[in-house]
């Protein structure tokens, strides 16, 4: 095979490997499109399961209030399905805060916290932000912004800044989902 030849067939061969990087980018962002729908729906379903009939369970404890409420904060208490008591969102204007009931000691390592409410809803929110910024939508100083406070591993308080109305129905639903998931994993251990 000349050089000429071997120029040719490799011009040719980038030719296609270009093509077939376009056509997968298009299907990837098909199906980050598909995802977004997904997780848009499971949001606003509220992440409801369908309920089994369970056996009479033991009254729990009065949830303990782990920080009280500032003089313009009203208390939202998220609780399990079967009304095991999570945590105590404290909303204001546009800052929640999440402090989880005095007994319940949530790891940050504890799926699906990291993976699912810090690293895909919540990081979601601040590039959707980043964007309407760039577009001139709304100004920098109102990009969500979230911070974990912690004890160890131990998750003593979420604040999360500029949080819009629209979003506090969907963060509240989803923070409940979340430690909800986590609580079902901690009790499992012995």
């Amino acid at each position: 095979m000349s050089e000429e030849e071997k120029i040719r067939r490799l011009a040719e061969l980038k030719t296609l490997l270009e093509k077939r990087v376009r056509e997968l980018e298009t299907e990837l962002d098909g199906l980050r499109a598909l995802l977004e729908f997904v997780d848009a729906f499971l949001l606003e379903k509220g992440f409801k399961r369908a309920e089994l009939a369970r056996p009479a369970e033991a009254p729990s404890p009065p949830p303990v209030e782990a920080a009280p409420p500032t003089e313009h904060e009203r208390v939202i208490p998220i609780k399990t399905v079967t009304g095991e008591p999570l945590a105590n969102l404290y909303v204001a204007e546009d800052v929640i805060r999440v402090v989880p009931v005095e007994d319940k000691k949530f790891n940050v390592n504890t799926p699906p916290f990291t993976s699912f409410l810090l690293n895909k809803v919540l990081s979601k929110m601040q590039e959707k932000d980043r964007k309407a910024v760039m577009a001139g939508e709304i100004p920098p100083d109102k990009i969500l912004s979230y911070q974990v406070l912690r004890d160890g591993d131990i998750i003593r308080e979420m604040v999360i800044r500029n949080v819009t109305p629209e979003r506090l129905r969907e963060l509240k639903s989803t923070i409940r989902w979340t430690l909800e998931k986590m609580w079902e994993k901690m009790a499992r251990k012995p």
